[in-house]
């Protein structure tokens, strides 16, 4: 008898640990996702299309076994698919299919070829998939403790991005760019002196992005929590991302933060009851705020100083006092360094050094600023160029010259950054919009010389005029429309008495509005990584404000 007891429990263990994992499988591994996606670097694993720097990575593996799990949870009815945006998703997957359809029947900008077909089918999908991220995690997540654990994940993947760019900087840890046509295979290599750190992205626009999307939650759950140690741990993570963000040296993101941050502390003063509570509410955590960041610049913020001085290249008296400035904090930096017995690592052996300033700015010492090349480039790469010739013979041999470099007035006024922009990625994106306004010219058609030109990447480096010119008004409209849709759901939590329930709705609708700001001048929604993080966000925030009223999980003893 007692044997059959045993067994008979045993069965019910394995029973209810097998029903414990059917029903939380999919939350666990969405979970994961949200980590791994932005932790892993962008190394990758094939080319689904030859000689395209779109690749393949593990992520879009693990992506498509979720979805497979998900697929079978849907027709078991162990979840669903309806959330508030589905309706919006899908129609916008039906205007990226039409935009499609007629570039290649209609206005002829995608040839009739399945390399072509292809290119611009997988951009189509890129979307959806980002998208998919989003249903993923707001079907997975149905309880309170769920809500808590991706909370704590969020915290830690920030934390551990920031370390590992910590690393990057002081220790040489490996970088993996996508930058550079070489780089993005793979190639392993270490940062120089006034390169910008990038953690485990592909580019420091990107992980501008990404923490763009994740501190101001972390900072408005710091400022709601009651419970001081985790108010310090959010803090002091907050912090040390904040630090990262100062080390990518991306001025766009770095100013879109600021949006961001300003628009949490002003939420935050709105809760008050009384205006004197707001008023001195606001002020007394932005003074905070701005002492903090104002610290960090101060020690740690020469690169992002100096790309923001070159805004005031017209005027040398700032740009040298600036200068003289920032050779005493560097020696005094030294005497410190020194002090504490730090010591400058050497490279490591056979690497590959990645200096990402090679186009950036080097300010002159000079009173007049450079005429004869754009500020922000560093120095004179010969511009070579293969010119076929024939001998007297008749044999052909192919020479490399080096032909005669010229800059635009866009470039030698405003640096080449902008000018590259202006003189050609903006124009071309408008161009596309023109050829069907309904519409666009479809994806991956922007760059292209010629319907049969094959361009190895696409970058507008505006999403909205990138949306504009690839799927016309019709993209614009039902995918920024998805955007509002989720804003608008949110902003009716932003005064929640519920504490988590706020502080996700403050950092939601502050880092999506200061996203779109840093869209003007970054593909931000192409970007994989900041896309999947902000789209998988989005989900995770929306099914929390989903949930039946609850105890708050950032003030736990308030009943």
């Amino acid at each position: 008898m007692v044997k059959k007891s045993n067994k008979k429990n045993n069965l019910s263990f394995f029973k209810k640990l097998s029903r414990w994992f059917d029903e939380n499988f999919l939350f666990i591994f969405s979970t994961f996702l949200l980590a791994f996606i932005p932790l892993y670097p962008k190394i990758p694993l094939f080319d689904i299309i030859p000689g395209y720097i779109v690749r393949v990575r593990f992520e879009d593996i693990l992506i498509a076994v979720a979805g497979l799990f998900w697929v079978i949870q849907i027709i078991r009815k162990k979840t669903t698919w309806k959330s508030p945006l589905t309706k919006l998703i899908s129609t916008y997957a039906l205007v990226g299919l039409f935009s499609l359809l007629s570039a290649v029947f209609i206005i002829h900008t995608i040839p009739l070829e399945l390399i072509h077909i292809g290119k611009s089918s997988l951009h189509l999908l890129r979307y959806l998939e980002y998208f998919f991220l989003f249903i993923l995690m707001y079907s997975s997540i149905n309880t309170q403790k769920q809500a808590k654990t991706i909370i704590w994940s969020i915290l830690t993947t920030v934390f551990l991005i920031s370390f590992y760019g910590l690393g990057q900087k002081y220790w040489y840890w490996p970088v993996y760019s996508t930058m550079n046509r070489e780089f993005s295979k793979g190639i392993r290599l270490y940062l120089t002196e006034h390169a910008r750190v990038q953690s485990t992205f592909g580019g420091h626009y990107d992980l501008g992005a990404y923490l763009l999307i994740m501190l101001p939650i972390i900072l408005s759950s710091a400022f709601l929590s009651k419970k001081k140690w985790k108010k310090r741990i959010f803090h002091l993570v907050h912090a040390f991302g904040l630090w990262l963000l100062i080390m990518s040296a991306s001025r766009a993101s770095f100013a879109s933060y600021g949006l961001a941050m300003l628009l949490v502390l002003i939420f935050l003063a709105l809760k008050e009851k009384t205006w004197k509570k707001k008023i001195n509410s606001f002020f007394k955590k932005t003074l905070g705020m701005g002492l903090l960041t104002g610290s960090l610049m101060l020690a740690f913020g020469g690169d992002m100083s100096e790309r923001i001085l070159q805004v005031f290249d017209a005027y040398p008296e700032i740009s040298n006092t600036y200068h003289s400035i920032n050779a005493e904090r560097k020696k005094g930096r030294d005497q410190i360094y020194d002090w504490m017995g730090i010591i400058e690592l050497k490279p490591p052996e056979n690497s590959i050094g990645f200096d990402n300033t090679e186009l950036e700015s080097v300010l002159t010492a000079t009173d007049q600023q450079p005429t004869t090349r754009p500020s922000d480039v560093y120095k004179d790469i010969p511009d070579l160029v293969e010119i076929a010739t024939i001998s007297a013979d008749g044999t052909k041999t192919i020479i490399r010259v080096e032909r005669e470099r010229t800059w635009s007035d866009n470039a030698l006024k405003y640096g080449l950054s902008l000018a590259i922009r202006l003189d050609t990625l903006w124009p071309n994106a408008i161009k596309g919009f023109m050829k069907n306004p309904l519409l666009g010219s479809g994806y991956a058609t922007l760059n292209k010389e010629t319907a049969y030109h094959f361009t190895e990447a696409e970058s507008t480096d505006n999403n909205y005029l990138r949306i504009l010119g690839e799927t016309g008004l019709l993209g614009f409209l039902t995918f920024f429309g998805i955007i509002f849709i989720s804003l608008r759901y949110s902003f009716k939590y932003i005064f929640d008495k519920d504490k988590l329930k706020a502080s996700l709705a403050i950092g939601l609708v502050a880092g999506s509005i200061g996203l779109m700001a840093n869209a003007s001048y970054i593909d931000v929604y192409a970007a994989s990584k900041v896309a999947f993080t902000y789209w998988g966000i989005v989900g995770v925030i929306l099914a929390v404000l989903s949930l039946p009223k609850m105890k708050s999980l950032l003030n736990p003893d308030k009943k």
